[in-house]
């Protein structure tokens, strides 16, 4: 297995899980013939913190003022930074892509769709205002069904810079301002948030396959399910 968080998982023995829990998680996704192996079973592993999730002031696509920490708590997050000029195919487009597979996998999942909920930030706060966040949103994902997905930007990049910073998100503009791929550069980072708001794990371009990533949450599901029975 070649995925990035091989040096979290830690084999949980005597799991005890009743089966009604397991059953709970019965829907898949396929399989992707970019990825060669086969994702643990949800809760044959542990996901260590990594650090506590950052705050910082957003706008939502109706332009309404919200703060990151109310997202990132109350249900297991994916969080993803994008932005909707972005045209390189194993970047925004490809995150966006992913985050589709989950919330379409959702969509007949009532757990996933109760107990997780999918945020795509903006890094383009000039030119993704909420009123073209809210037209790229329905694009790109199902309407009315499935686990929250909230589209977000900012007022200004100052305004964003410090959730990037504390995400190690960097952003530069490209030399070439009309390039295909889009005018920024940036690296793929995805977050993986649990409802306390802490980040526990931490995907790229070579390890973002949706059935890694809906493993790791049912897995901190499973984890929610065994500390509340203790």
């Amino acid at each position: 297995m070649h995925f990035a968080h091989r040096r979290f998982l830690r084999p949980i023995f005597a799991l005890g899980l009743a089966s009604s829990v397991m059953n709970l998680f019965a829907a898949e996704l396929p399989r992707d013939s970019d990825y060669d192996y086969d994702p643990p079973a949800p809760g044959s592993y542990s996901l260590p913190v990594v650090k506590s999730a950052p705050d910082g002031a957003l706008l939502d696509s109706e332009g309404k003022s919200l703060n990151l920490r109310d997202l990132t708590h109350g249900r297991v997050t994916v969080l993803s930074f994008i932005y909707t000029r972005c045209a390189a195919p194993k970047a925004c487009p490809y995150a966006t892509g992913v985050l589709n597979q989950i919330h379409h996998l959702s969509v007949d999942d009532t757990t996933l769709a109760k107990s997780m909920r999918l945020i795509s930030i903006s890094f383009d706060p000039e030119y993704d205002t909420p009123q073209r966040l809210a037209a790229y949103s329905e694009n790109v994902r199902e309407q009315g069904s499935g686990c929250e997905w909230r589209f977000v930007t900012s007022k200004s990049r100052a305004e964003l810079e410090p959730i990037l910073a504390a995400c190690d998100q960097a952003v530069d503009k490209r030399q070439n301002p009309a390039d295909p791929q889009g005018p920024l550069y940036h690296i793929l980072r995805v977050f993986l948030i649990d409802r306390e708001g802490r980040i526990r794990n931490i995907y790229s371009s070579g390890t973002l396959d949706p059935r890694l990533v809906v493993a790791d949450v049912k897995t901190l599901l499973l984890e929610e399910s065994r500390v509340s029975k203790q």
